[in-house]
């Protein structure tokens, strides 16, 4: 469409720059209560790690279960069984992965799967592992298939199969390798294959921790980072952090800006009840995201049962993230239920947002 130029030129309307603003930004960050690492966080992250498995908080029956495979290998003076664990993001994959490296006393290599294209990305890895050494592969199940079927003779037979030439002549050539232990983390185990997942003799799932063991973080964290923060200001910090230490972590720092601008420096269960509501992080941990997925079902939807895929377009969120970031946390605290048919707001999400739930009748309504 022209237009008039001021010196009466006709101007195609295409020549002009089109401008856009950008849309509004939220004053709290919703990567307040994310469980994945965000960029800026990965030397406080390193700092804040235990660097025994004996400092490890929290996942009790784990860590028993790992000391005794550590120990037996030791005594063994064999590498590790292959190892997977797999669990919600932020509850200590890797820092389990860096303790028994450390423990055995072997070196860590770490990678992830989606940063693995093709196999020829792994021979130099693989080839430089010394007797023993850890192979950390993250996001396990987002390895391509071509990596899998590499991976398998390696894992078994410690050996890898290089093909030197494309074609119906191609030349394959077995290069041995070192006895090497690869652990492998994960946040969806049921994506992973049969074949790859039967090929880990040792298999490990990390549950949310329970307030009293995050609190113990909270407190241990603030010694590092020399914070004051008495044992009522750590449990409500605790309380709030989604049963995840590196929100516990993360929620900290924040409440303790607010303490050195706002009450002097030290936490005590007030300045954290002020600072996390000014954070929108409400008494269960709940966000903001947790609360428009909660009443999108409950307003849009009357309860569900709805797909995610509707609850995705309807708050404006990505599926996947939906599924392994919040669902995981409102189901096992009561505020979502899965069914064959969709998902549902229970009866506690009701209450929370001030609503009525409804009654067993208007809850399942009739199929024909």
């Amino acid at each position: 469409m022209p237009c008039a130029a001021t010196d009466g030129r006709v101007v195609a309307q295409r020549d002009l720059p089109v401008f856009r603003l950008p849309p509004p930004v939220s004053s709290v960050p919703r990567e307040i209560t994310t469980p994945d690492e965000l960029p800026e966080e990965g030397p406080v992250e390193l700092s804040l790690r235990p660097q025994r498995l004996a400092e490890f908080i929290g996942q009790s029956k784990v860590k028993e279960s790992l000391r005794i495979y550590i120990d037996a290998a030791l005594s063994r003076r064999e590498p590790l069984d292959h190892t997977l664990f797999f669990g919600p993001p932020g509850l200590g994959k890797t820092t389990l992965a860096e303790l028994i490296a450390r423990e055995l006393g072997v070196n860590i290599r770490t990678t992830s799967g989606p940063a693995l294209e093709k196999p020829g990305d792994l021979v130099g890895t693989l080839t430089n592992l010394r007797e023993g050494d850890i192979l950390f592969i993250d996001e396990i199940h987002r390895l391509r298939p071509v990596i899998e079927e590499f991976l398998y003779p390696a894992m078994e037979d410690y050996r890898i199969d290089i093909r030197l030439s494309e074609g119906p002549k191609a030349q394959t050539i077995t290069m041995p390798i070192e006895r090497f232990t690869l652990i492998g983390a994960t946040t969806r185990q049921g994506m992973l294959t049969p074949p790859m997942r039967a090929r880990f003799g040792i298999v490990q799932r990390l549950n949310y921790y329970p307030a009293d063991d995050l609190g113990h973080i909270v407190r241990r964290t603030a010694e590092v980072l020399r914070v004051a923060v008495d044992d009522e200001g750590a449990h409500e910090i605790a309380r709030r952090s989604r049963g995840t230490p590196r929100i516990a972590n993360r929620l900290l720092r924040r409440v303790r800006d607010y303490a050195q601008v706002r009450a002097d420096g030290a936490i005590t269960r007030d300045v954290a009840n002020q600072a996390l509501q000014l954070l929108d992080v409400d008494e269960f941990g709940l966000d903001d995201m947790d609360a428009r997925i909660l009443r999108t079902i409950i307003e849009k939807f009357e309860g569900g049962p709805v797909g995610v895929g509707s609850i995705a377009a309807a708050v404006a969120e990505d599926t996947g993230t939906i599924e392994e970031v919040y669902e995981p946390f409102l189901v096992q605290n009561g505020f979502l239920q899965r069914t064959p048919r969709g998902r549902m707001a229970t009866a506690l999400a009701y209450r929370h947002f001030g609503f009525s739930p409804p009654s067993a009748a208007e809850a399942q309504p009739e199929l024909f």
